[in-house]
């Protein structure tokens, strides 16, 4: 016969002596009128247990609701970002405001925006 077994069968077995002692303190405190201390510590357990599940749906709900993808009104670059913020563009650095779900530029009161047109010249010869 192995002469270990005897110590295998004891490091097996001392796992379980932490589930005994569990399963005699909440014994003893059923039996003396404190059953609902037990069910109290279940139930902030379950809570504990519960609640990240929660959050995270939570947070998943707000975030569908309030990321905006859009395009940079400037340079054209597409991000992300939350409504109602400000950020700098990654691309081009320009200052934008999130409002509606839109990128809108982040200008001062009065200025006024010109989009330019390239226009070609054509040189006229003079034929004197």
């Amino acid at each position: 016969m192995n002469q270990n077994s005897f110590r295998n069968l004891q490091l097996n077995l001392s796992g379980l002596r932490f589930w005994l002692t569990l399963l005699l303190v909440i014994w003893v405190l059923s039996s003396i009128g404190l059953g609902w201390l037990v069910q109290l510590s279940f139930i902030v357990l379950g809570l504990l247990l519960i609640t990240p599940v929660i959050a995270f749906f939570i947070f998943r709900w707000w975030l569908k609701r309030n990321l905006v993808i859009d395009q940079c009104p400037v340079c054209g670059y597409e991000s992300a970002a939350i409504n109602g913020t400000q950020l700098r563009c990654p691309s081009c650095s320009e200052p934008l405001k999130i409002e509606k779900g839109k990128f809108y530029r982040l200008t001062p009161p009065g200025t006024v925006d010109v989009e330019a047109i390239d226009v070609t010249v054509k040189q006229i010869e003079d034929k004197s």
